[in-house]
């Protein structure tokens, strides 16, 4: 284990003292799990190595040690094993996350989510599932006879949705001032995003505030770290 350099990859990214110590620390741990079962370290472990790792913890611990097995591997370059820990993170995450409903976020037709919630379709998981590739979309708006343009909006503010705290009313600020899935938000960096916030809402009234800069650079984060839900 790169123990420096993932700690200066760390703290270039922002993270304060304690978290870095904590994230270092989950990595430590799989790696004493490695040496013991297969007497290798943590660059050479396999997906399956990581799934079995998973078995071996509670449910409690998986969410703290995928985040920084997902941040080491995204530092040492395995796309495949960040990818995979942080997919059994969001897992994990979204088992004990309330399920938001499709009908409060805000601007959208209470009507078309009735005919979407009469097929099963109420929250945003379920959104991202039956919306998921672009002809799954037009299926879905075909069988439910919404207009494919309104599928689309549901869609992505199902996706943005997945950035932390992002709900009914971000959701709306975020997807009317452009920044409808989460790529878009790794193209930012938060000071400048918020300032383009800020002017989107003096300058269309929209009624909410921007986001402070913390909240920002959680969501820039995070986006930088979730796997692709949905094909555009």
């Amino acid at each position: 284990m790169d123990e420096q350099g993932f700690q200066r990859f760390l703290k270039k990214s922002g993270k304060k003292g304690h978290v870095v110590e904590g994230l270092i620390s989950r990595v430590r741990a799989f790696e004493a799990y490695l040496a013991g079962k297969r007497q290798i370290g943590v660059e050479a472990a396999s997906e399956q190595d990581l799934q079995d790792y998973v078995k071996a913890l509670t449910p409690r611990e998986v969410k703290g040690q995928m985040r920084g097995l997902a941040l080491y591997y995204r530092f040492v370059g395995n796309a495949s094993l960040a990818r995979l820990a942080s997919d059994i993170r969001e897992q994990e995450i979204a088992k004990t996350r309330k399920a938001f409903k499709l009908r409060e976020f805000r601007g959208v037709s209470l009507e078309e989510v009735a005919k979407l919630e009469a097929v099963g379709i109420g929250t945003v998981e379920q959104m991202l599932v039956a919306g998921k590739t672009p002809r799954a979309r037009q299926q879905l708006a075909e069988q439910t006879d919404i207009s494919l343009q309104t599928i689309l909006e549901l869609v992505k503010l199902s996706d943005i949705s997945r950035l932390g705290a992002v709900k009914s009313v971000r959701a709306r600020l975020y997807y009317d001032a452009g920044l409808d899935t989460p790529d878009k938000f790794t193209q930012w960096e938060p000071e400048a995003l918020r300032q383009m916030l800020v002017e989107f809402v003096e300058r269309t009234g929209f009624d909410g505030i921007a986001p402070l800069p913390k909240e920002l650079h959680n969501a820039i984060t995070k986006a930088r770290q979730l796997p692709e839900a949905v094909q555009y």
